[in-house]
């Protein structure tokens, strides 16, 4: 949120004060306060009351836009909702409900039980994120009390949640941190990204104003709680005064389709491929039969095929389809509605409304806004080869099309280099995924006896499909170049993922 926007809003109203005055509280009378919290209320949805006409709250637009700005953070806006529509259910986890007093009343006790364990302002609260409202309000509650919330996978090994620990609470963290987030170390070493709150706040508003989450949605959240993936869809839900859904994950498939017998007419849910690929291997009619009241499926985290795209728009020929990108260093960035009838592969669409996209000459993509990290926990130097002059310098490699649209076309630390040619595993994994029959590849280096450096592909087939090597490479040959059709195929039970939801190539590399 920009001062300036404040400043123009607030002289639109009132034209006859002059809001640079040194002391802008002494220039206002009863009316135009009134005027002011009314018009900022209107303008932002925030509860501001009486209590809020205090002399350091109205001193200048900077203080003002702070007043703002505090009153739209995810813990505020639940304390409004608890007040304004108090009996409105915020949380649902499996037979659990939670309205919003309750939430507000549970966040306000754990806020006392941590503050009791120690727990201060600017220092780290390290957790297990459990899949389940009890995280939501510890989360919550460690925000309430200005702390810096750090959770970790719920799996995590007590060696890896000690050294995290250990991390966190011997640095000194700047006072705007209040997540902290350790990435998977897919592409080497877990690092903690720092988030602050402008970037949280950012993040829900790109939601809410680009893909429209609102007051009577039913968000189903399935991924791990410790993922920005997931995490950052319970600040727009729940800001925008809706309701989250708390899964395990998709093991169960019926629990997924049992919210949909909770009485809304409104449902969405972010899903990364590799769930979607479940979903339409063995409830597509379920989902078919749920599509009307579906607002909208988002999906991100990895590439969505156009194979992927068009079939679940054919499913869901009404709903909103979105193919995000983002990441936990640079917050939710860009989004493609794929129900065009193009299922573009690789399309990210365009910025969202609080960031920017640049690709660089060498075709890099750079990200910038008020949605990325602060740096990385303890390590300066890594901070400084990602963020220079304020952007953060991606791996991923993307150009804009001729309509401004921006595409991803794989990573750096991904092509794979065969007899001189480099091959981005995607365009062949993409390729791989349109032959019938087959549900999931993934394409890797490898060393053939004879020809040295080859390309060999993975493949999970749907059960009843025979695997035909032979004739899966002449299709392949006649959709790819010469050099991008793979020398060996394997057949595999499953392809290996993190555990949210990316091909784990690391794992084949090791």
């Amino acid at each position: 949120m920009k001062t300036e926007e404040i400043k123009l809003l607030l002289s639109d109203v009132l034209p006859a004060v002059d809001f640079d005055a040194d002391f802008l509280f002494a220039e206002l009378d009863s009316l135009s306060v009134a005027t002011i919290l009314y018009s900022l209320s209107e303008k932002y949805g925030i509860l501001l009351d009486a209590e809020d006409v205090t002399p350091k709250n109205l001193r200048n637009i900077a203080s003002i836009t702070r007043m703002v700005e505090a009153k739209m953070t995810m813990e505020s806006k639940i304390r409004q909702f608890s007040i304004t529509s108090p009996d409105k259910v915020a949380a649902v986890c499996g037979e659990q409900f939670m309205t919003y007093a309750q939430l507000w009343d549970a966040i306000l006790e754990r806020a006392e039980e941590l503050r009791a364990k120690g727990v201060k302002p600017h220092r780290p609260y390290v957790y297990r994120a459990n899949q389940d409202i009890d995280f939501l309000v510890t989360y919550c509650a460690v925000h309430y009390l200005k702390a810096i919330a750090v959770p970790l996978e719920h799996a995590a090994t007590e060696e890896n949640f000690q050294a995290v620990k250990d991390e966190v609470e011997a640095y000194t963290f700047p006072d705007d941190i209040v997540d902290t987030l350790y990435t998977t170390g897919t592409t080497g070493k877990s690092k903690g990204v720092m988030l602050s709150e402008t970037c949280l706040r950012s993040c829900a508003e790109n939601f809410i104003v680009d893909m429209h989450f609102h007051k009577d949605l039913l968000f189903i959240v399935s991924g791990p709680l410790n993922h920005i993936a997931s995490l950052f869809k319970i600040h727009p839900i729940l800001s925008a005064g809706g309701t989250v859904c708390i899964l395990d994950g998709l093991k169960d498939m019926n629990a997924f389709f049992k919210v949909f017998d909770l009485p809304y007419e409104h449902f969405a849910t972010f899903l990364v491929p590799a769930s979607i690929r479940l979903i339409m291997q063995f409830s597509c009619e379920r989902l078919r039969a749920v599509a009307p009241r579906i607002d909208f499926i988002e999906t991100g985290a990895a590439p969505i095929s156009h194979a992927e795209m068009e079939q679940l728009s054919k499913v869901l020929p009404d709903a909103k389809l979105y193919n995000t990108y983002g990441g936990t260093e640079i917050g939710c960035v860009a989004t493609y509605e794929f129900n065009d009838g193009k299922y573009m592969e690789g399309c990210i669409g365009r910025p969202l409304k609080n960031a920017s996209v640049e690709i660089t000459p060498e075709g890099t993509v750079v990200v910038s806004g008020e949605t990325i990290m602060s740096g990385y926990v303890n390590d300066d130097e890594a901070t400084r080869k990602v963020i220079v002059d304020g952007k953060v310098y991606m791996s991923d490699l993307g150009y804009f099309d001729e309509d401004g649209l921006i595409h991803l076309t794989g990573r750096l630390g991904d092509v794979i280099n065969v007899g001189g040619f480099k091959v981005n595993p995607l365009e062949v994994e993409n390729a791989a995924l349109a032959y019938p029959g087959i549900k999931d590849c993934i394409c890797i280096a490898a060393v053939h006896p004879v020809v040295g450096p080859v390309l060999k592909l993975l493949v999970r087939t749907d059960g009843d499909a025979a695997f035909d090597k032979h004739a899966l490479a002449v299709y392949l040959k006649s959709k790819l170049a010469p050099y991008k059709v793979p020398t060996l195929y394997e057949l595999v039970d499953a392809v290996k993922y993190t555990y949210n939801g990316k091909k784990d190539r690391k794992a084949y590399r090791d």
